[in-house]
Parts: structure tokens; C-alpha cells; sequence
């Protein structure tokens, strides 16, 4: 069975004015859906995989025939970290974490205010197109990361918690070259509701 395109969760325009509706619609309709696409014809070939969910697939790119690796790595990547960025954000969100992640944030980096400008350095750092990352390590601990492109937190060993796009194509008709306020705004939107259940899960999923 076909990778589906998942919906957008709620309007373009919910996340105005730290995210405009003309840059969400062209995000998840063309973007995502073109990753979609050439994922699925990837596998074409290689129906098996179909199998397999994304992360089995991201988590072992080894086992993908040579022939299609890099198209797996790069469009598989691009479906999935997407269909995270979508349900991470959310209109009337932002604030701070509560509960185990915070809990758990101020144990690896001392507190919400260190965290944040550390996943702010490490979006600013990435050069050219890719993310920023909060990912959870085999032992539970957390580490703030950058990948460039689609490469994934998974192919690392790494399970992706929140993450930053810094593709162009994610802020580039609002904020043009200015990524530094797209970050900045991109905290305005966090669904840290999400981000927890994730964590939650992922924590149980670990142990």
C-alpha cells in the first residue's frame, strides 16, 4: 500500500501571523506531496517496502537496494519529518512544556531559555537546506542536533521529538533571507502537547 499524504491538520491560515496561509498551503501541497510522490514511486519497483512503515525504512536505509537509497533517503525523509512539522504546530500554542519533557529539558540543558537558544543556534548553523533538531538518544537523554536536507534523526539511532525546518520553501514569502525571525516566530507555534505525547511515547516505547 502507497504512502497517503496525511492532511493538514487545521486551516492554512491558522497559524497566522507567525506563518502565513500562501507559505502553508504551497508547503504541505506541493512540497509534501511531491516527497509523497517520488517516495512512492521510489519503492515502485521494490513493493515489499510498502510493508514497512517509514521509520522501519529511515531507521535501516542499509537494507534499501542501492539503486534507490538516495531517492528513499531524501524523499522518505521529507515525508516523514513533514508529517511531523504539521502536528507539531498548532494556532493558540507556544509557551513552554510541562510535565516529564520539561522536567527532562532542564536535566539536559539547564533550563527552557538555554534549550530554546541552543535549537535557535543549531537552526541558525545549519548551512543551506535541513533541521534543526530536539531527538532522544537510546539511553532516553535528549541532544539538540542539525541534518542537512531530509536526512533523518532515525538513520542516526535517533528518535526526533521537535523539530525546525530550514528549507527555504518554509519561510522564504514571509521572512525572505531573515531565518532568524522565522525561528524566533516558529516558537509561537509549538504544540507542546504533541511534542510531550511524543516524548511520552517514545520514552514508554524505549524502555
Amino acid at each position: 500500500m502507497s504512502f497517503i499524504l496525511p492532511e493538514l491538520p487545521y486551516a492554512y491560515d491558522a497559524l497566522e501571523p507567525h506563518m502565513d496561509a500562501q507559505t502553508m498551503q504551497i508547503h504541505h501541497d506541493k512540497h509534501h506531496a511531491a516527497y509523497t510522490t517520488n517516495l512512492n514511486a521510489a519503492l515502485e519497483k521494490y513493493p515489499e517496502f510498502f510493508e514497512k512503515s517509514i521509520e522501519t525504512i529511515l531507521s535501516d536505509l542499509n537494507a534499501i537496494p542501492e539503486e534507490i537509497r538516495t531517492a528513499v533517503r531524501n524523499n522518505g525523509g521529507g515525508f516523514y519529518h513533514h508529517n511531523l512539522w504539521w502536528t507539531e504546530l498548532a494556532p493558540n500554542a507556544g509557551g513552554e512544556p510541562i510535565g516529564t519533557l520539561a522536567e527532562v529539558i532542564k536535566k539536559d540543558f539547564g533550563n527552557f531559555a538555554t534549550f530554546k537558544e541552543q535549537m535557535g543556534a543549531a537552526a541558525m548553523g545549519r548551512f543551506g537546506s535541513g533541521w534543526a533538531w530536539l531527538s532522544m538518544r537510546s539511553d532516553k537523554t535528549l541532544i539538540i542536533h542539525s541534518t542537512p536536507n531530509q536526512d533523518s534523526p532515525l538513520s542516526q539511532g535517533l528518535l526526533p521529538l521537535l523539530g525546525i525546518d530550514v528549507w527555504e520553501h518554509a519561510y522564504y514569502l514571509k521572512y525572505q533571507n531573515r531565518r532568524k525571525d522565522f525561528v524566533d516566530a516558529f516558537w509561537n507555534v509549538v504544540n507542546w502537547d504533541e511534542v510531550e505525547r511524543r516524548f511520552a511515547e517514545e520514552n514508554s516505547a524505549a524502555s
